[in-house]
């Protein structure tokens, strides 16, 4: 997938999908910025990819924060000239169910997974239409297509904001040659879920519904974004890509 040379900026690539993300853009000859809270985890993906010979900067950043999009957008357009791909990853789940979650818990988690991606769209843009077009590649999840049992009901309508979010960008931005996409994963074999397969329940539930029969690795995910940032997608506009062994399939 031809990536080389294009400028990235990935949310929440301090750990876990997103910092295979950027392992993998970065392998594809990508300038790959990596945005996280966390300086510490932060820096350390970024130094391990520079490391490897890759092209990695590492920006502090509250995705939360119209101020540290502002100066992000800034830094990364006045340093490499461009932005060329922006992946909104950055998300959280507060795991309580509606009737016990409060109404600050559920507007936390619209501000982090709904209002990120609102704001990296919003500065994102005009750089992209300026140069040209560019590329969105917003973080959903199989919840933002379906109901899911098992998941939180505020994490899923914050997803399925991103979805439409994602297709109200397209619709828009596409005459400016500014393609939008969303990648749906469904539950990612992490530290995190091997922990919760220690309840035999748990995991025979999450391995049941998939109709392949294994989890998403992170890999899977990161060679989904490789292909909707590249050129080989230059076509590829509005779709929610679901990246989830069939989950969505029923």
């Amino acid at each position: 997938m031809n990536v080389a040379n294009k400028t990235v900026m990935i949310t929440g690539a301090g750990g876990g999908l997103g910092s295979e993300m950027a392992r993998v853009l970065c392998a594809h000859g990508a300038a790959v910025w990596l945005l996280d809270l966390d300086a510490e985890k932060g820096q350390a993906v970024t130094d391990e990819i520079r490391a490897a010979g890759g092209r990695a900067r590492f920006i502090r950043m509250d995705v939360t924060s119209e101020e540290d999009w502002r100066d992000a957008v800034r830094q990364v357009r006045d340093t490499d000239g461009r932005l060329d791909v922006l992946v909104n990853n950055a998300g959280i789940n507060i795991r309580k169910p509606v009737e016990e979650m409060t109404i600050d818990e559920w507007c936390t988690m619209m501000k982090v997974n709904t209002g990120s991606a609102f704001l990296g769209c919003k500065y994102a843009i005009p750089v992209m239409r300026a140069q040209g077009g560019g590329a969105i590649i917003n973080t959903s999840s199989v919840c933002g297509l379906i109901g899911h049992k098992y998941t939180p009901e505020a994490y899923t309508a914050s997803k399925g904001a991103v979805t439409m979010l994602t297709k109200a960008i397209a619709s828009r931005y596409a005459g400016d040659g500014i393609r939008c996409n969303s990648i749906h994963p469904s539950t990612v074999d992490t530290p995190f879920v091997q922990v919760l397969f220690q309840d035999p329940q748990r995991k025979a539930e999450r391995l049941g519904e998939v109709p392949l029969g294994r989890l998403a690795t992170a890999a899977d995910v990161a060679n989904a974004v490789l292909y909707l940032a590249s050129d080989e997608a230059a076509f590829i506009n509005g779709v929610a890509l679901p990246i989830d062994g069939g989950v969505t399939c029923y």
